[in-house]
């Protein structure tokens, strides 16, 4: 199965917003991320636009090709108001607080079924595929199942965390997971420190991954080996070359 490689360009937004001005141009890489092979594009506007600016989002959606995924938490109108102007392929719906710095949990899917459900249904209804952000446990995957998502974003910091270890057993939980999510029918994405060391031992033990969702590490490789050389890197590394 071909794993999609979806390229979060946060942190070249982070960049540009340290100096001001428009370099690097935002825009720009989301049209070469595409033309050097990833399948889509993924940004994470904040409340304080810290990194990728509403703005951002409306002019990328103007020169999307590939697929586009919009993260943030549904909690904030403005957010859910940008998704339904923009209309993007994907949400993955993610619950972050204001001002926190990274992503670092997933849904508790049991004891905010009933919200979940009712904004899945918002967007699912203006016709965007809905991914919900879990931790790879077997009751909030069976709980995303009853609120009517497509799909789950498996978090995967404690698998790159051990991996570095050494420790291959770190796959475990997400093979459980993502066979529990198949059971149920739900499509399974993944996301959060995977990088060019752990993303093939990963993608060939999940045969049932559909994609990734990659930012940080992808734009801190960059800065070595250049935006073409790495978008396909990642590629390799998600085929098994």
């Amino acid at each position: 199965m071909h794993v999609k490689l979806s390229v979060n360009i946060n942190k070249i937004a982070t960049l540009r917003n340290s100096r001001g001005g428009n370099n690097p141009d935002v825009v720009k890489a989301a049209i070469d991320c595409q033309h050097f092979g990833a399948d889509g594009i993924t940004v994470h506007p904040r409340p304080d636009e810290r990194h990728i600016r509403y703005s951002d989002v409306r002019e990328i959606k103007k020169i999307i090709t590939t697929e586009f995924n919009i993260e943030g938490n549904p909690a904030e109108d403005k957010f859910v108001d940008l998704v339904m102007e923009v209309l993007p392929t994907q949400v993955t719906l993610v619950p972050d607080v204001p001002g926190q710095l990274t992503s670092s949990v997933g849904w508790d899917t049991i004891s905010q079924s009933k919200y979940l459900r009712g904004i899945i249904e918002v967007f699912k209804n203006a016709g965007i595929r809905v991914s919900i952000f879990v931790d790879p446990l077997e009751d909030m995957v069976n709980g995303a199942a009853d609120t009517g998502t497509d799909r789950i974003e498996l978090y995967t910091e404690a698998y790159a965390k051990e991996y570095a270890t050494g420790n291959k057993k770190a796959i475990n939980a997400y093979v459980a997971a993502a066979a529990i999510a198949e059971k149920k029918g739900l499509g399974v994405n993944a996301g959060h420190d995977l990088d060019r060391y752990n993303l093939k031992y990963f993608a060939q033990h999940l045969p049932n991954l559909l994609e990734v969702s990659i930012g940080h590490a992808l734009i801190t490789d960059a800065l070595y080996y250049g935006l073409e050389n790495t978008v396909q890197l990642y590629k390799r590394e998600l085929a098994g070359k």
